[in-house]
């Protein structure tokens, strides 16, 4: 009767999954993909451009700095994807309905939410991780060379502090967006309008 039950709740969860993916009527979007691939190499190249060509020649704080900045921008890009995900739309269509600015980005991005979680956390995400990841090389570089240091030691130690700091940004941060993401929504949607709407 027990194992009866359990195959009935399975074939429950098949048939709710595929009507979900019914409703979304979303095969592959090439499109899409040919795209985001376009946009990532684009964004991937800029800011490797602007992080190898003023890292070096910075001083050693201040590259540090530009390193810890990716990191961060990183982060709160993986907070705002997480957000759309997992935001009330229903709240949004309300806010919406009696004119609240932002409303009607936030409603846009929740009916996008994998495209907009897919460029924040993917996109963005990463490409601040590589990112950082170079830049801490060229720092360890730095570090080695005015210290006097073993190369190998400082690279372990600088790439191990900027994973960690990455991760457990993240995981902090990923905790934060699923409790307060309407709230990270709506403000994030509220800058994107002033742009949105010019």
């Amino acid at each position: 009767m027990q194992k009866k039950n359990k195959r009935e709740e399975f074939q429950n969860l098949l048939i709710q999954t595929k009507k979900k993916e019914k409703m979304k009527k979303e095969s592959v979007q090439v499109e899409w993909i040919c795209r985001i691939i376009i946009i990532s190499f684009t964004i991937s190249f800029v800011l490797s451009l602007i992080s190898e060509s003023t890292i070096p020649n910075l001083s050693l704080v201040f590259g540090i700095v530009i390193m810890l900045l990716f990191v961060f921008v990183g982060v709160m890009f993986d907070i705002i994807g997480v957000s759309v995900t997992s935001a009330d739309e229903k709240i949004f269509h309300s806010m919406n309905s009696r004119k609240v600015r932002g409303a009607d980005v936030a409603v846009k991005f929740k009916k996008n939410a994998d495209k907009v979680s897919s460029f924040c956390c993917d996109v963005i995400g990463d490409i601040c991780g590589i990112i950082s990841g170079a830049s801490a090389t060229t720092i360890s570089v730095a570090l080695a060379h005015t210290f006097h240091l073993n190369l190998l030691f400082v690279s372990l130690i600088v790439a191990s502090l900027v994973a960690s700091i990455t991760i457990g940004g993240k995981a902090i941060g990923k905790s934060f967006a699923i409790n307060k993401s309407n709230l990270i929504l709506y403000e994030f949607a509220k800058i994107i309008s002033y742009f949105y709407h010019c």
